[in-house]
């Protein structure tokens, strides 16, 4: 199965920028777009009449404004023509793979899982080709594929590392764009994440922002000026090494009293396994701790004791303007908000800004929407930028 990439493919530099403002901002007025980007009217003309004509970008009316009261060519909004092309995003966890489609915004128009059996990367490539080929047949006009990961991604092509997967070295883009024609970009899934958030959710028009998610493992991502910072540790594992409470409990997985140790869903897990010798599950375990069972009650209470320490230490040293919370853990809000709420302020200064932190009710859905807006970013604005 093969598809046609975008007709509006391979762009310039300034008709990325063009497309990009109009993508992430509009609709925009020719006037406001000149504006935005420092550009004289006559080169704006230049910019956005090819973008026109490939159908990437369109006039729109003014909502409420009437043809005769418009002003002519330079105050006609340009958007983009978000359904001209559809964008897959894939999410792999160690037994599912989550599927979407979604628009040229990102907006998910379908949703297509598939449990995983097996580990094999080829097999596992032949699963992501069936549901690419699946969802063609709805949505034809397929420009790309994103896949995010759990793990360490080399050149936006091969798993270098998957803890999850246990993978070494799998070529996962070449192996997936055999199977379906399409380009395909692979990255670790935080960092998907917190593209699409920059892009279009929460941080959006921030010039700093950070995403936390906690989960199956933790997540951190920090954007400055706009663009996210990446670093090694974000995908072999981070907060492992974060110290919260250097009495905190020890677990398999993270130094004693880390974020990992006091955070993550398996290590909620298992301190209750282990103080009583029963097995629950996270939602079993909240639920618990909310009618005030005093073992999962004392165990919440020390992990919204340890999310607090951990938002404030972030405010602290890098002043974000909002911090995004988010991924499967964040359930933890519901039941020991108050407790982060109050550690955060009692480890600030008295006059420090008070902390926007945003609370992400999600699911894997989402970090797949991720990666399609990976794919929309590397394909609209050339994989060196993105």
């Amino acid at each position: 199965m093969t598809a046609g990439t975008a007709s509006w493919l391979p762009l310039s530099t300034g008709e990325r920028s063009v497309a990009i403002e109009v993508l992430v901002h509009g609709p925009l007025s020719r006037t406001e777009l000149a504006r935005r980007l420092g550009l004289s009217a006559g080169s704006l003309t230049r910019l956005t009449k090819p973008l026109i004509e490939s159908g990437l970008l369109v006039e729109v009316a003014e909502a409420g404004v009437p043809a005769e009261a418009r002003q002519g060519r330079p105050s006609t909004p340009l958007d983009v023509v978000a359904d001209s092309r559809s964008f897959l995003g894939f999410k792999i966890t160690e037994d599912t793979v989550y599927g979407v489609v979604t628009t040229l915004r990102s907006h998910i128009v379908a949703r297509h899982d598939r449990p995983l059996t097996t580990h094999d990367p080829a097999e596992v490539a032949d699963v992501l080709g069936e549901m690419t080929a699946e969802m063609a047949r709805d949505h034809p006009r397929l420009a790309g594929i994103g896949i995010g990961i759990g793990g360490f991604v080399q050149d936006r092509a091969v798993v270098g590392e998957s803890p999850f997967l246990l993978w070494r070295d799998v070529p996962l883009a070449d192996l997936v764009q055999e199977r379906t024609g399409l380009p395909v970009v692979v990255e670790n899934d935080v960092a998907a994440l917190v593209e699409a958030e920059t892009w279009f959710g929460a941080g959006r028009g921030l010039d700093r922002f950070v995403v936390l998610t906690i989960g199956a493992g933790i997540g951190y991502g920090l954007v400055l000026g706009g663009k996210r910072v990446p670093f090694a540790e974000e995908d072999r594992g981070f907060g492992r090494h974060w110290i919260v409470d250097p009495n905190g409990p020890l677990t398999p997985d993270g130094r004693r009293g880390s974020a990992v140790s006091m955070l993550t869903i398996p290590s909620i897990r298992y301190q209750i396994r282990a103080a009583t010798g029963h097995d629950h599950t996270y939602e079993e375990i909240l639920a618990l701790a909310a009618a005030k069972d005093p073992m999962p009650a004392r165990v919440i209470e020390e992990a919204g004791r340890a999310l607090g320490t951990l938002v404030a230490q972030i405010c602290n040293f890098v002043m974000p303007q909002r911090i995004l919370l988010a991924g499967e853990g964040v359930g933890l809000m519901d039941v020991a908000g108050k407790t982060v709420e109050e550690t955060v302020r009692d480890q600030r200064h008295p006059l420090a800004a008070p902390v926007d932190l945003e609370t992400k009710v999600s699911d894997f859905h989402d970090w797949a929407r991720g990666a399609a807006v990976l794919a929309i970013k590397v394909l609209v604005l050339g994989s060196a930028e993105a």
